[in-house]
């Protein structure tokens, strides 16, 4: 009985923890979430929407340049991504990597982690985009008043092509 018993709460817990089905709702709402903040906020550059879209409460790690706060996290982006250099970083995701493993506390989903692997590109005028790097992220979104918030940001296994 004891073994049966265990066996039904792993089984229940495995369900409730696993990842989601990339048609659920909730993968498709960060999907988009995810589209939204690098396509507007990095490519972009549309600050306005992606200090919006992160929390005020944001951590940014990063392998290679370290752990920011939101403020340096929008003022570096301002430096580097949106300058007005005549070479401009692109992101784009690899769209069957995406991966949504929902969050939740005493069965009230709270938040949730999205995992994948981008490229980044160098687009200059007149010239076809430059692979410059393939990276692996993982972000946890939090629900704040009804709205998806990027929270926490991994940026890791950045490779150069």
């Amino acid at each position: 009985m004891k073994q049966l018993l265990t066996i039904i709460f792993l089984s229940i817990y495995s369900i409730a923890t696993a990842q989601v089905g990339e048609h659920a709702e909730l993968f498709e709402v960060l999907k988009l979430k995810d589209s939204l903040l690098f396509e507007l906020g990095f490519n972009q550059c549309d600050l306005v929407y992606l200090e919006s879209s992160i929390s005020d409460e944001l951590t940014f790690y990063h392998d290679q340049s370290g752990v920011q706060d939101k403020v340096a996290f929008l003022e570096n982006t301002k430096k580097y991504i949106c300058s007005d250099s005549p070479q401009k970083p692109i992101r784009q995701l690899e769209n069957t990597s995406l991966e949504v493993f929902p969050l939740y506390d005493n069965g009230v989903i709270y938040g949730a982690i999205q995992k994948g692997i981008h490229y980044f590109y160098l687009r200059e005028d007149g010239k076809e985009d430059v692979l410059t790097s393939v990276a692996k992220f993982t972000h946890v979104w939090t629900l704040q008043n009804e709205n998806w918030i990027l929270s926490e940001v991994l940026s890791y296994d950045h490779q150069n092509p």
